[in-house]
């Protein structure tokens, strides 16, 4: 039986966690009374004793579990922001080349951020495949449900009183800062962070983000990309379909409540549109986090998940 404690148990990600978790017969969920979940000593204690900690926590509580974990034999898988780009950390996106191997020996997991996610799956085999340049300027925009913000942002929407002010889309990281920013540069290896708009609707769960790319930056052609697409991604979590939905369009929250990812390439020869659906709770988050889990077990990735 593998012991398993989440250290921030009460937020979206590790409620979804917990939720994945609950029905399985081969893990037994270490917890905390409500009193003692921010104590040190009891942390400390359910974080070294634990096979397997996850982090569900702001950045500095983050590091500070890891700081209280120290040689610890557990294996730790981050869902924050804290270690995604710090040495030491293998980042948990196993369908990268060579990813799955490193996630299987590893005890520092980085769980991708949401967004960064979509962008990742998108960017990284391009590149790897020399149909991308490194030097390239991509643009990107993410369409995404508000559960991402955490309880705040999901009390503002399920407000009433807010509803006419939060029925239109929102544009967030005007400042070109976003958080999430600097793994979408480092991990698919580009010389300078994409253009990206984040934009959150009034839909509890889902996400579609989408690359736009000029033609005469691919080193190849669409069916070059499409081909290339379902060499890596063959499922069973990621997977390339390349099929609108049954309207003509694209809906960002058909993957609400699933953990895997469908890839799809989209345009003509002059204007291309790389896109990748899935919730933003899902691959996005927890799934994911469980898929780097089973990985880190010897487990088949996809125990315990929820796929289409």
């Amino acid at each position: 039986m593998t012991k398993v404690f989440i250290d921030g148990s009460a937020g979206t990600t590790g409620l979804r966690i917990r939720e994945r978790l609950a029905a399985r017969g081969d893990i037994a969920l270490l917890t905390l009374p409500d009193e003692l979940r921010k104590d040190p000593a009891a942390r400390a204690e359910a974080l070294t004793s634990a096979d397997v900690a996850f982090l569900c926590l702001p950045d500095d509580a983050a590091r500070e579990a890891v700081a209280l974990i120290g040689d610890a034999k557990t294996v730790v898988i981050d869902t924050s922001t804290a270690h995604r780009v710090a040495p030491g950390w293998t980042y948990g996106f196993p369908e990268l080349a060579g990813q799955r191997e490193k996630i299987a020996q590893a005890t520092r997991i980085a769980n991708p951020g949401c967004h960064a996610s979509g962008f990742v799956s998108l960017a990284s085999p391009l590149i790897a495949a020399g149909l991308l340049s490194p030097d390239a300027t991509l643009s990107c925009f993410s369409l995404t449900g508000y559960s991402g913000g955490g309880k705040k942002m999901i009390a503002e929407y399920e407000d009433p009183s807010n509803a006419a002010r939060l029925q239109a889309p929102r544009i967030y990281g005007l400042s070109q800062t976003h958080k999430h920013l600097p793994e979408m540069q480092l991990i698919p290896g580009l010389k300078r962070a994409p253009l990206f708009a984040p934009i959150v609707s009034s839909f509890y769960a889902g996400m579609a983000v989408t690359v736009e790319l000029p033609a005469d930056l691919l080193h190849g052609t669409v069916s070059d990309a499409i081909d290339l697409y379902k060499t890596v991604y063959p499922g069973p979590v990621v997977k390339y379909s390349g099929a609108a939905d049954p309207d003509g369009l694209l809906s960002a929250g058909v993957f609400a409540g699933r953990d895997d990812m469908e890839i799809s390439v989209f345009g003509n020869d002059e204007r291309i549109l790389l896109v990748s659906r899935f919730d933003n709770l899902g691959k996005g988050a927890s799934g994911a986090a469980i898929q780097n889990m089973n990985i880190a077990l010897g487990l088949p990735e996809e125990t315990g998940l929820v796929l289409g």
